[in-house]
């Protein structure tokens, strides 16, 4: 699903040159669930961004599914991250007069949908989250890990085969949080690749396997529990 060999990626900061990836490499195959960890300003979210499409690297090498990325045609590249990538936040974003299934079809919405059949799909996606029941409830009428679940149906409508996760858990409880590790994971079982950032490792253990993001490259492989 991902291939990524060597990656770069700099910013500047007036005449100073930071880097940020290093010759970084990472494979993930379809419905694994991978994690990274890192502490803030490591480059985790830089990597998702690369790997999401919604960056692009100074140099290396990226396939997703197969395919190299259209780096040079903007409007090729964001329909390929709205077919193939799905993105859940540390933050919900949810409208809060909207309800859970409205949020969940907005992607839809600003896709230009056919109304009755987004309705269905939003609600297939409200379904794999388990949050049928709660669908015409405002965000506010929901727990914090219920508005993060629908956050995942809201990233899952368009049926991405790859769900990048920034910091999921960061505003949750332990309790709500591992409700959505649990909620990731029954994805993998469905297919889906998940790769997860994260500075906590009780939540990287969670993954078939972590790795840790240190001066610009992925090190040390390690299974759930280890």
């Amino acid at each position: 699903m991902i291939d990524a060999a060597g990656l770069t990626r700099t910013y500047r900061r007036g005449t100073e040159v930071i880097p940020v990836l290093t010759g970084l490499s990472l494979q993930v195959a379809r419905g694994e669930f991978v994690a990274v960890m890192g502490p803030s300003g490591s480059g985790k979210s830089t990597l998702l961004g690369i790997l999401g499409l919604l960056d692009r690297p100074d140099g290396g090498s990226y396939r997703l599914d197969g395919v190299e990325p259209p780096w040079t045609d903007d409007a090729a590249l964001s329909s390929a991250r709205s077919a193939t990538v799905g993105f859940v936040f540390q933050q919900f974003h949810l409208l809060e007069r909207a309800s859970a299934l409205e949020n969940v079809m907005l992607p839809l919405l600003y896709a230009a949908g056919d109304g009755a059949g987004d309705v269905a799909r939003a609600e297939r996606a409200l379904d794999a989250v388990g949050l049928t029941h709660r669908a015409r409830h405002l965000p506010a009428e929901l727990s914090g890990g219920e508005q993060q679940r629908v956050a995942i149906a809201r990233a899952l409508v368009n049926e991405p085969r790859l769900i990048l996760a920034d910091e999921p858990t960061g505003s949750l409880d332990a309790a709500s949080g591992g409700e959505i590790l649990d909620t990731l994971r029954r994805l993998t079982d469905r297919g889906r690749t998940v790769v997860l950032v994260t500075h906590e490792p009780g939540v990287a253990q969670r993954a078939d396997r972590a790795h840790t993001l240190t001066g610009g490259r992925l090190s040390g492989v390690a299974g759930p529990g280890g």
